[in-house]
């Protein structure tokens, strides 16, 4: 960490008991004046989205102008047990909202959110609007579920039965074990994640190779057990976003309240958030959308750098048709990584080209200590 992974220069800037954000270095002489911040799903660590040179949207998006900024959550422990998803919310993507904002001196962000964090991310800028606070300039989401009518195959694992056995084994250290999360994860993955090493390292005797991808993987982290169970019966039990019943920090939410413009990208070959359901929530979204589908699954298919297998689709108009199979059958092939398509949709949103700031952070805000920060080592 830090070394070989994680390793686009930048700065922690702020810390609270949940977050840490961190900015990174300018790597041009120009930026665009809106920043971007990026928000990493909580149930891993936030280096996927900054996983190696060359592997890295992070780095890619600092090398094409933006001021990034980048949530990375802390590995909770018993004494987060009873933070919820409102604490999330405004002391995750809210507080770091603030954040930029004084350090940029910009009063608008693009936010760019992964899985979780597309949804929280989603979530707050419902909670903004509703507040009437329109700070959010646009919403990337990747690879998220918005509706949860179609949860995929991890609607095996979050019926009522199992969210009630999971409460109660949380009870008595207040969080679900990281090695929880990542089973079912492997499991849904098994002849990738399980069976092959089976294979090769215990049948065969043979050392496994090192890869940046799996090593996140299996980095995974704690669930408060207060924000689990929520989350768990909110959004995949009962669906409430999606229907206009979600209720956060004081606030009713719903994804039609979604008025920036919006891209939303999607794999096809994803597990964790299938892309017909990604689609259907990306279809009840207020603001206009510009839906892509990726090729690889919900990990290859965000650190999806260009490439000769690279491809996308995408549909010429911004109104979504009632059906994801319709969708697909009218959209255009490109073959290209969506990282290339997202490039101009995002600088379009992004402002004019101003000189690159000379220091990280502000008198406000300096900085901490070097990227990747501490909650990002523990264990």
């Amino acid at each position: 960490m830090g070394k070989d992974l994680a390793v686009t220069p930048g700065h922690v800037v702020f810390r609270n008991r949940l977050i840490e954000l961190i900015q990174y270095e300018p790597q041009t002489a120009e930026v665009h004046e809106v920043p971007l911040l990026m928000s990493p799903p909580w149930i891993n660590k936030y280096y996927i989205m900054d996983l190696a040179p060359q592997k890295s949207l992070v780095e890619w998006a600092v090398q094409h102008g933006h001021t990034v900024f980048m949530i990375s959550y802390r590995n909770p422990d018993s004494s987060l047990a009873d933070v919820t998803m409102s604490d999330y919310l405004q002391e995750g993507p809210v507080a770091a909202m603030d954040v930029v904002r004084e350090i940029t001196g910009q009063d608008k962000v693009n936010v760019a959110g992964l899985c979780l964090g597309g949804a929280l991310s989603a979530a707050m800028t419902a909670w903004l609007e509703a507040k009437g606070d329109q700070r959010v300039n646009s919403l990337t989401l990747m690879n998220t579920l918005l509706d949860y009518s179609g949860p995929g195959q991890l609607g095996v694992f979050t019926d009522e039965k199992t969210v009630n056995r999971l409460e109660r084994n949380m009870r008595k250290d207040g969080y679900l074990p990281a090695t929880s999360m990542k089973t079912t994860f492997d499991l849904l993955r098994s002849t990738d994640l399980v069976w092959n090493y089976v294979v090769n390292d215990w049948m065969l005797g043979e050392d496994p190779k090192p890869f940046d991808m799996l090593t996140w993987n299996s980095d995974s982290t704690r669930m408060p057990a207060a924000m689990q169970t929520e989350y768990l019966r909110t959004l995949y039990l009962e669906n409430r976003f999606a229907e206009g019943k979600l209720e956060l920090a004081g606030e009713r939410l719903d994804v039609a309240d979604i008025r920036p413009d919006s891209y939303v990208v999607t794999a096809e070959s994803d597990h964790i958030a299938p892309w017909k359901s990604v689609y259907t929530g990306a279809s009840k979204i207020g603001g206009t959308v510009r839906f892509v589908l990726s090729n690889s699954g919900h990990i290859a298919g965000v650190v999806n750098p260009p490439s000769p297998k690279s491809r996308h689709w995408f549909g010429e108009s911004d109104d979504l048709p009632a059906r994801a199979e319709d969708w697909r059958d009218d959209a255009t092939e490109r073959k290209a990584s969506w990282w290339e398509d997202w490039t101009p949709w995002i600088a379009e949103r992004a402002g004019a080209e101003v000189a690159a700031p000379k220091r990280i952070g502000s008198d406000a805000h300096p900085p901490l200590e070097p990227a990747p920060g501490r909650y990002v080592l523990r264990g």
